[in-house]
């Protein structure tokens, strides 16, 4: 069971600097919109901490985070809205429902059962919550990011076979996008380039998600994975007593291969 004092302990921390007159006067002025961008870069530092295997670094991280919904949940208060206790009751109802098969009478046995199950119910709330907007887009956050955004808007709409039968049609369409690319590229049309590259970004999250590959992991990997071969060519650089600012591309590049070769011998 999770011990209330600490719990309570920060929403009194939380309250104490939203108080009026004795309160922190950057907390007073922050509003939703101002504390979003701070809760999602939250969100990936999370993440980053799971991705370095520091688990020191993500107790630190997920205290960050909750630190972003009791801030939330103050400000809601505040305006009569929604309290902390409602945010954790609604999580508590809607996890209860999403699992029959551990809190109720259904059966589910295996993980895929269980996501196929997921999305059912998830369609009943979306279906409850949008009468406003009965797209099948409508739920999906514009906040999130563009990648990610971008496999979830086409994963939804290949629920109903709004999607490419295979691999192949999503490579042809990428060729496609490319050689329209190139084209803008050649006419020299910012804008168009702009369009054209965006294209090519979305058929690329189309090609993850048929692969069954998540876009955002992957790129993050292969983030990491340029920055861990640039350290790598700065230090063979600086042994030598240079750096990328004096050397020539053509040197860069053999000690980027040098830098593969090296990582595929450990």
């Amino acid at each position: 069971m999770i011990d209330p004092s600490p719990i309570n302990r920060l929403l009194n921390i939380m309250a104490a600097l939203r108080t009026p007159e004795t309160g922190c006067p950057w907390d007073l002025e922050q509003s939703f919109a101002t504390i979003a961008p701070y809760t999602i870069e939250e969100a990936y530092e999370v993440a980053d901490a799971i991705a370095q295997g520091n688990l020191g670094s993500l107790k630190e991280e997920l205290g960050d985070l909750l630190f972003q919904v009791v801030f939330h949940a103050r400000m809601a208060e505040e305006q009569g809205a929604f309290d902390f206790n409602e945010v954790v009751q609604g999580l508590s109802d809607k996890m209860e429902a999403r699992h029959p098969h551990v809190f109720g009478t259904q059966a589910i046995e295996t993980a895929e059962q269980q996501s196929q199950n997921w999305e059912v119910m998830k369609a009943k709330e979306r279906a409850a919550k949008l009468a406003s907007d009965p797209s099948l887009l409508a739920d999906i956050p514009l906040a999130l990011p563009a990648l990610m955004r971008a496999e979830k808007l086409t994963k939804r709409a290949a629920r109903v076979g709004f999607d490419w039968p295979s691999l192949n049609e999503v490579f042809e369409k990428l060729t496609e996008e490319i050689g329209e690319t190139q084209e803008a590229i050649a006419e020299g049309d910012q804008a168009h380039i702009e369009e054209e590259i965006g294209d090519v970004l979305f058929v690329l999250a189309n090609l993850a998600r048929k692969a069954k590959v998540d876009p955002e992991v992957a790129l993050r990997s292969a983030n990491a994975k340029f920055e861990r071969r640039f350290r790598w060519i700065e230090e063979a650089l600086q042994r030598d007593g240079k750096s990328p600012e004096t050397s020539s591309l053509e040197e860069m590049d053999g000690l980027w291969n040098r830098a593969k070769r090296h990582e595929r011998n450990l």
